[in-house]
């Protein structure tokens, strides 16, 4: 599933997006000041940031220029539309620019295009030697259908998209069950366990002391 992190210090406009992106399918993640998005940046993987400019603590652009490193197109949402606040959001690398007052069917295909644009919108994955329908939800490891469990499924899809990068148990829990973690590592662990046996993934996914897991793969 795409993970989208919306920055907008107006709730209700937060809101309003956030519903609406997650009708149409994404998951979606909401922070309120520049700080708390930079917290969630550097402890979660996004395919798109929405990003608004008038920020408590952080503005927009200089939370573009944090972002910028990390490779996560940016769309800017702004009620600062003029045509020098677009060249210079645009220049600083944001990969999109939409104007306050917008339209919930404009915003959805500016998401759409952007995460096209970018690949991060394709149906068929393909890593290390697994192949995956993202529409159809198929697993296949060379001619061979493999059958997962839908939490096995966002498992894996979790690790697909953030491969190299150690994912601490509580995050895992947190983004594949939506529940608080309380603690208890068994049920991840059991679920990588599972997961791991039946793609043949044993020494691709590896545990990290203290941490949790890490998808190792060359690039």
């Amino acid at each position: 599933m795409i993970n989208i992190l919306i920055v907008e210090d107006e709730k209700n406009i937060s809101d309003l997006i956030k519903i609406n992106l997650t009708d149409a399918g994404y998951r979606c993640m909401c922070a309120f000041d520049g700080g708390q998005a930079a917290e969630l940046i550097e402890q979660n993987s996004y395919d798109l940031i929405l990003l608004d400019i008038m920020l408590p603590m952080i503005n927009g652009y200089e939370l573009l220029e944090y972002i910028k490193p990390r490779d996560i197109p940016v769309i800017f949402i702004t009620a600062k539309a003029s045509v020098e606040e677009r060249v210079r959001g645009l220049k600083l690398g944001a990969d999109d620019y939409l104007g306050k007052p917008f339209e919930i069917i404009e915003l959805l295909a500016r998401v759409e295009s952007v995460l096209r644009r970018n690949k991060k919108n394709d149906r068929y994955l393909e890593i290390a030697d697994i192949s995956i329908d993202t529409l159809s939800r198929i697993v296949t490891k060379g001619e061979d259908t493999i059958t997962l469990t839908l939490k096995e499924y966002e498992l894996l899809l979790l690790f697909v998209r953030s491969k190299n990068i150690a994912l601490f148990r509580e995050q895992i829990y947190e983004k594949i069950w939506g529940d608080d973690y309380m603690g208890d590592s068994r049920t991840v662990d059991l679920h990588v366990q599972r997961l791991r046996k039946k793609i043949g993934w044993e020494d691709k996914i590896i545990a990290v002391y203290k941490v949790g897991y890490r998808f190792v793969v060359n690039q």
